[in-house]
């Protein structure tokens, strides 16, 4: 159910304002008159299109709160446990007089973020540079270059392995085939995992050709499993579950054809887009994740992420930019790492050469900033190099 809308409380004789009792040149009390919180309050409202049930929270304090969490880096407990004993963070949330318990609990940000998705947290990020530039701490010429880097971000999973990606997909498998009931031939419970590790044992005792004949024979029961299962989907009725079932039989398929050469290669059935990175980094060779570009203007703090493909990271970070800065940037500073097509705009130094300004190619074609920026944020970038 949609939150309810908050109502001008009246004074009360035994509680003081939080307006009377903080400073109000405190920079929170100063952030929180420039910052646009009817645009959350109007977004945001429409993730609840029930009628019944439970009110929402505030969306007001949900962003409040985020806010104040990537400002001080705090986690969800933290960021909860210091509200209730700080007025500053009370009063940049919307209250109006001090709270004695505390608002939500910190579970619910978790679902908020993943409610409100990449697209809310970058309207967080366009309103803090819209009250910056209100206030004039940002001025014009300070979005005018924008330094672009990538890293990698490592993503928690486990080191993959061939053996544990059949027996996992093994797993995956008979556990949908339960759920659809669907009766198996043979689910190997018992056989697979002793196969799985028997293989670790072979790896370390460094008899390959026996390793390699037992990955073979396990890969053979994920197989027989997916088969029996594609033999039976007219059983599973249209919905959900089907739609989920037929994106397991496709990812298991993806992992049962490739091979050491593949391209878009699976290293994890959980986060499918995970891909190995070598940065020529001594202390670790490969890094198990993606590819973050990391944009930074040259003279303000402001900065942005996007986890994009390795080749399309220069142009995700400026057709991503946030729409609240107010203009485009009139030059990117890359590293000499970058790698990828040349940008129409803006021109583009690499730190190599700092004084070596590249311009357009003759037959470089200049788009529309606006059209370019809607297609380039709509397309699909997960399956391209």
């Amino acid at each position: 159910m949609k939150p309810h809308p908050r109502t001008d409380e009246q004074d009360d004789l035994l509680r003081p304002r939080l307006t009377e009792m903080i400073d109000l040149r405190h920079a929170l009390a100063k952030l929180e008159k420039l910052i646009d919180w009817e645009f959350f309050e109007t977004e945001w409202a429409s993730f609840f299109p029930a009628t019944t049930g439970r009110p929402a929270t505030s969306p007001r304090l949900v962003a409040g709160l985020l806010y104040l969490q990537h400002a001080y880096r705090l986690s969800d407990d933290a960021v909860v446990a210091r509200w209730v004993e700080n007025p500053y963070y009370q009063h940049f949330t919307g209250e109006t007089f001090f709270q004695h318990r505390p608002p939500v609990d910190p579970s619910c940000l978790t679902r908020w973020r993943q409610l409100i998705g990449e697209e809310g947290a970058e309207w967080l990020l366009t309103k803090t540079i819209e009250a910056g530039v209100t206030s004039g701490a940002v001025e014009d010429r300070s979005l005018a270059r924008i330094a672009v880097d990538t890293t990698v971000m490592e993503k928690n999973i486990a080191h993959p392995t061939d053996a544990r990606l059949y027996e996992k997909a093994r797993r995956q498998l008979v556990a949908l085939a339960q759920e659809g009931e669907i009766t198996l031939r043979q689910n190997y419970n018992r056989l697979a995992p002793r196969l799985a590790m028997q293989i670790g044992r072979y790896a370390h005792a460094r008899q390959f050709k026996r390793m390699r004949k037992a990955l073979k024979k396990l890969k053979g029961y994920t197989g027989r499993i997916l088969r029996d299962i594609r033999r039976q989907l007219e059983k599973i009725p249209g919905g959900a579950f089907r739609e989920r079932a037929l994106d397991t039989l496709v990812l298991v398929s993806r992992l049962l054809h490739q091979n050491p050469k593949s391209h878009g290669k699976i290293y994890a059935l959980h986060e499918p887009e995970v891909d190995c990175i070598s940065k020529g980094k001594a202390r670790k060779r490969y890094e198990f994740g993606t590819k973050v570009s990391l944009g930074h203007y040259h003279r303000r703090g402001l900065r942005r992420r996007h986890a994009r493909p390795a080749g399309q990271s220069l142009r995700w970070a400026y057709f991503a930019r946030s729409p609240g800065a107010g203009r485009d940037p009139d030059r990117s500073v890359s590293g000499s790492g970058r790698r990828g097509p040349r940008l129409s705009r803006p021109r583009c130094i690499d730190d190599k050469s700092a004084d070596q300004r590249h311009a357009p190619g003759p037959d470089a074609k200049v788009e529309d900033t606006a059209e370019a920026a809607q297609r380039h944020r709509t397309r699909d970038w997960t399956h391209e190099n």
